[in-house]
């Protein structure tokens, strides 16, 4: 399908011939969000148990601090992963089925938020790297948890901004700031535009047109 080919049928377009596959490539914005809250409430909950009453400041400013990390993971993820120039029909298929489904059908309500088949393999990857970067390397074990509860936050937040651009209405202050901004991602300039709960790396990467 071309890619600037659009397709405002709300009725999502089948990706797989395989009903097990198909089904794999739908999901509710309700499923992540039961998916990863009690995940974001275990990793607090469990470096709070080991600091008691020392250092309390750490859970709040690692979880800010993952919440920033989130906005440039948004960015960096969505312009060279979701937006990878495909070499081959191998590649073009796979860029479809990644992010090229959602731009050529923004309407569809079952693919607006990560599959839990792609988010669960990505978190699984960026622990990993918290745990050898900052556990491991840095040496501080205890941070690991709240910055991945805040990068999970920044994650969740995302998922949901960007289903409630597509399918709510939003009228004033920032939240009609931002639906504005992705939908000039998705109808003006599909090369850029590429912050969906934030402009800001946009800006500093300067990619806003």
């Amino acid at each position: 399908m071309p890619a600037h080919e659009i397709n405002h049928d709300k009725t999502p377009v089948r990706l797989f011939k395989s009903d097990f596959l198909e089904f794999f490539t739908h999901v509710s914005p309700v499923t992540i969000v039961v998916m990863w809250v009690p995940v974001i409430a275990y990793f607090i909950w469990s470096t709070a148990n080991k600091l008691g009453s020392l250092s309390p400041w750490l859970i709040p400013a690692g979880v800010v601090l993952g919440l920033f990390l989130w906005t440039l993971a948004e960015y960096l993820l969505h312009r060279f992963l979701f937006h990878f120039k495909p070499r081959n029909a191998f590649q073009e298929r796979l860029s479809f089925l990644f992010h090229g489904v959602h731009h050529y059908q923004p309407q569809a309500k079952t693919r607006l938020v990560m599959p839990l088949a792609l988010s669960i393999p990505l978190a699984g990857l960026f622990y990993l790297l918290f745990w050898l970067v900052v556990g491991q390397l840095i040496a501080a074990p205890l941070w690991v948890g709240p910055l991945f509860a805040g990068f999970l936050i920044g994650y969740l937040a995302y998922d949901l901004i960007h289903y409630a651009t597509h399918h709510f209405t939003m009228r004033s202050g920032y939240w009609k700031y931002i639906k504005r901004y992705h939908m000039a991602h998705h109808y003006k300039n599909p090369d850029g535009i590429f912050g969906v709960s934030s402009p800001i790396w946009d800006y500093v990467f300067k990619t806003t047109v």
